[in-house]
């Protein structure tokens, strides 16, 4: 009886975690692979123990009480502890196996990492992988990822990095576009032309253009014709001969190979953000983690070449 009752809050505690992380019981529950009502009855279960609102909720979203705050960083100390010995006996099995949960970009997971992980598993086929993908900047502990693969800024507390590659920027048109409008020889032409630009989904906020000119980065906010969320739909609209817009080479380069796109101000591209596999301290003994970004560091090294 009393190994059944530590197990059941063991596992309230786990479901409070990963809802006060995720703010929703629904959000926890896809998280861990059980239904919200599951979720909702261990923290109520967990609450009813310890005496204590943890929550408080209302219709929109739930936020942690004073109480509740405290006991979340608790129990995400203990999780990470639980974590380290799973980890540690991990180790004893050299060949990678197990669960591997990926978390990245859109362009990043549908263009790059999406089309290779066949590769991945006829190599290790005792993985089982969750390909993540999501504009928004997801917490690695907190939502239980292996490896992130991240464009642009770190957030390096209690995790790994290892650099994979520059992300670079160029800009494009389409051959018919550029017929009839002419091709532009310096980013200043820009402002006589159709512009399709990218909108970030997380802030509203239109993508800011880099070019290399005399030496340094110099960065304009084009008034676009035509804005896009994804950057899919950007290439798209490219593609259809929407106008000159920027992106990364690598979501360009299978258009310019089949002559839907050309390249425009090539000499003025810029070497960006760096692209990171990000993945938690005490994952990183995991053989399945440690073949992941191996396989990242090759995948990119021969990705990126294409230009």
């Amino acid at each position: 009886m009393t190994e059944q009752i530590a197990l059941d809050r063991l596992t309230g505690l786990i479901a409070f975690a990963r809802a006060a992380s995720l703010g929703s019981f629904t959000s926890a529950a896809r998280s861990l692979g059980v239904s919200p009502s599951a979720v909702s009855k261990s923290v109520q279960r967990l609450e009813q123990r310890l005496d204590v609102s943890l929550f408080t909720r209302t219709t929109r979203a739930l936020t942690l009480t004073p109480e509740g705050r405290d006991l979340h960083e608790r129990a995400l100390r203990l999780i990470r502890e639980a974590e380290e010995i799973e980890q540690s006996a991990l180790m004893a099995r050299s060949e990678p196996s197990g669960r591997l949960r990926i978390a990245t970009s859109m362009p990043l997971g549908l263009h790059v990492i999406a089309p290779a992980l066949p590769s991945f598993r006829q190599q290790h086929p005792a993985v089982t992988i969750e390909l993540k993908l999501s504009d928004r900047f997801v917490g690695i502990v907190e939502e239980g990822i292996d490896v992130a693969v991240r464009i642009g800024r770190l957030d390096a507390n209690g995790l790994k990095s290892r650099r994979l590659k520059r992300c670079r920027l160029c800009a494009y048109a389409s051959p018919a576009y550029l017929a009839k409008r002419g091709t532009p020889l310096h980013p200043d032409d820009l402002y006589g032309h159709d512009l399709v630009n990218l909108q970030y989904q997380s802030t509203g906020q239109p993508f800011r253009w880099p070019f290399r000119v005399g030496g340094r980065t110099i960065e304009i906010v084009p008034a676009a014709a035509i804005t896009a969320d994804v950057s899919d739909a950007v290439i798209a609209a490219l593609v259809a001969g929407g106008g000159v817009g920027v992106t990364a080479t690598f979501l360009a380069a299978p258009h310019v190979a089949k002559g839907e796109l050309l390249p425009v101000l090539a000499d003025y591209a810029v070497d960006h953000d760096n692209i990171t596999a990000v993945w938690p301290e005490n994952r990183g003994t995991n053989p399945a983690v440690r073949a992941c970004i191996d396989w990242l560091v090759d995948l990119f090294e021969e990705r990126m070449a294409i230009r």
